[in-house]
């Protein structure tokens, strides 16, 4: 089992910054690769970033590259979503998800975290 507690986010205006976290427990050695999605309302559950540990190399949906950046804290176990230049349309439910099935598909998910941005 893994456990992946989410913290961050809140509301904020155009052009600000926020930093989400989530912290992984449990068999967290078993995880392959982590991710971020969000879900925005009325709209299905969309990726936003992922990556796998044995790259390193952050894999970004275009409509957040440049804006959103993910890091690792091997020490920690925890994984960030810094995303700078927030705009409305980012307005959604986080979640961060881990892949214990070596790429065959995220299997834990964080309990997810509001991130509004108003115009």
């Amino acid at each position: 089992q893994v456990q992946l507690v989410q913290s961050g986010g809140g509301l904020v205006q155009a052009g600000d910054s926020l930093r989400l976290s989530c912290a992984t427990s449990g068999r967290a050695s078993r995880v392959y690769r982590m991710g971020w999605f969000r879900q925005a309302p009325g709209k299905e559950r969309e990726f936003v970033v992922s990556i796998s540990w044995s790259s390193s190399t952050p894999y970004y949906a275009d409509s957040v590259k440049g804006r959103f950046t993910m890091s690792r804290d091997s020490a920690q176990n925890t994984v960030y979503l810094q995303m700078n230049n927030l705009q409305p349309e980012d307005t959604a439910v986080y979640y961060c998800a881990a892949d214990t099935n070596l790429g065959a598909g995220y299997n834990y998910w964080g309990q997810g975290t509001q991130v509004t941005v108003s115009s």
